[in-house]
């Protein structure tokens, strides 16, 4: 009778673990991307101006990656790798989109979500989404807007567009506008004024944001704030910047109450510290670096209340959470914020030379962390990884196959980035204004002709008439061009980058 019952409660206990505390051989999946967030941002990676203890907690517990790229210096096109696997540079209209473009990336194509739909993940995202919707720039905002994340592999989408400084300025709830109006319909224009809402060139005694000279954030005003494009309709709908991140949080901590009980990937997008940067309220002035070093705090503190949503579930420790950035560092982005005037001494790039924009490290070299507790040891790699490797990393991690013709540039690194080893890659392109060539310690930077510094942003764009190569193992901070001294390797990298552009593929 004792060994029947106690054979009872182990059924038990075994089928309620199974049931409330999800299958253990499919870990959940949590990308956190972060925009516009530098290398030198985060205390963990050598800030001394600003404190960010909750993503700090996860490199200290987790592998901090030195040597982590996103694709590009700029946003749709390493959002486009990411979810593609492969060069954004591949394919045409792939640059910074506008708010009413059209989905750039093909229905049915192998995509990072619809890969892991198939290993039987239940597929969210929550923030930034910035890869077009519909098939046209035309679009019907007052109806279902389609094709767009839930076309490309996502089960849940809660979106905004584009990026905050854009219009339309309203959420998407899976295809649907959120708190949409029928008496109130939206329209967006691109190319024309439309409605009779104020602009930022018209009424900037309206705007609690003043825009920068000559960057384009000066038509339509919400909340406060002028944007790029032209916006009426949708009074109700239009978002308070303040409550962004709250909302996201929200939404990601819904998706994850909602499929804690199957596997779960989660790509939670978040728009800090990117402009317009409006924190909510409890961060202002509170970081002394004006917006910008508040919205990394929010940031910040977001990452936390989503791990400690994690440990109150009891998912943590069966939780991949990958931290990282869309590209590097910017201040003045089309705002008077006193990201400028208020730095005192912080230096977004940390040790790297350039930002958003550049091709320079700074450019494409990011904050990476990967946190797994009991899987992932604790420690510090230097290992050359891509976020366009994500997509076959995690199909080894999940045990997904895909054709030769899916993700073309996307490498096996899931030994990397779980410590197991100390290489990765030895060939990136990284696209910047001009595109550059890492293989193992050697940067190589083809000539383009243009600005050395960035009108408006004031950033270094990495152009030169002539080739540049730096060794980064012994100058990451790309000082010293030693092109004409080694002559060999410059026509070498040359020709590498050239048979990868050729080829149209990268992954054997």
């Amino acid at each position: 009778m004792i060994r029947l019952s106690f054979t009872c409660l182990t059924v038990f206990v075994l089928c309620t673990a199974t049931v409330l505390g999800q299958s253990r051989d499919k870990p959940n999946i949590i990308i956190i991307m972060t925009d516009d967030l530098g290398y030198g941002d985060l205390s963990c990676y050598g800030a001394t101006r600003i404190q960010t203890p909750h993503i700090d907690q996860l490199a200290r517990h987790g592998l901090r990656l030195t040597n982590g790229h996103a694709t590009s210096a700029t946003c749709t096109p390493s959002r486009y790798a990411l979810m593609t696997g492969q060069y954004p540079w591949r394919r045409n209209g792939t640059g910074i989109l506008p708010g009413d473009a059209a989905l750039i990336i093909e229905p049915g194509t192998t995509t990072l979500p619809s890969m892991l739909q198939k290993a039987g993940y239940k597929t969210g995202i929550v923030g930034k989404w910035h890869l077009g919707l519909g098939t046209t720039v035309e679009k019907n905002w007052n109806d279902l807007v389609k094709p767009g994340p839930l076309e490309v592999g996502f089960d849940y989408s809660y979106i905004f567009p584009a990026t905050a400084d854009r219009v339309p300025t309203v959420f998407l709830d899976n295809q649907r506008v959120v708190a949409l109006d029928s008496s109130d319909p939206i329209h967006v224009s691109y190319k024309n004024k439309i409605g009779t809402d104020p602009t930022g060139k018209e009424h900037p005694e309206l705007l609690k944001l003043l825009s920068s000279p000559g960057q384009g954030h000066n038509q339509t005003i919400v909340n406060g704030i002028g944007r790029i494009g032209y916006m009426s309709g949708g009074k109700a709908a239009r978002w308070t910047d303040e409550e962004l991140s709250t909302t996201f949080l929200a939404k990601a901590k819904a998706f994850i109450d909602t499929n804690q009980r199957h596997p779960f990937f989660l790509y939670f997008a978040l728009t800090e510290p990117h402009v317009p940067r409006m924190p909510a309220t409890m961060f202002k002035g509170k970081s002394g670096l004006g917006l910008r070093g508040d919205a990394i705090l929010q940031l910040d503190w977001t990452v936390g209340q989503l791990r400690q949503h994690l440990v109150q579930l009891g998912l943590e420790k069966n939780t991949i959470i990958l931290f990282t950035s869309d590209n590097g560092p910017v201040l003045d982005d089309g705002y008077q914020d006193g990201a400028v005037t208020q730095l005192q001494g912080h230096t977004p790039a940390g040790i790297l030379r350039g930002g958003k924009y550049s091709a320079f490290e700074a450019g494409t070299r990011v904050p990476w962390i990967m946190y797994w507790p009991g899987h992932i040891k604790p420690g510090v790699s230097d290992a050359l990884v891509c976020q366009v490797d994500l997509l076959h990393s995690l199909a080894r991690l999940t045990q997904q196959s895909f054709g030769k013709e899916d993700a073309p540039d996307s490498f096996d690194a899931w030994d990397a980035l779980t410590g197991k080893s100390a290489k990765a890659r030895s060939v990136l392109v990284e696209q910047g204004g001009a595109f550059a060539l890492v293989q193992d310690n050697w940067k190589y930077i083809e000539p383009r002709k243009g600005p050395a510094i960035l009108e408006g942003v004031d950033i270094e764009s990495g152009y030169s008439e002539v080739p540049q190569l730096y060794d980064l193992t012994h100058d990451p901070r790309e000082q010293t061009n030693l092109a004409t001294t080694h002559p060999a390797t410059v026509k070498a990298l040359q020709a590498l980058l050239e048979q990868i552009r050729m080829a149209g593929r990268t992954r054997p």
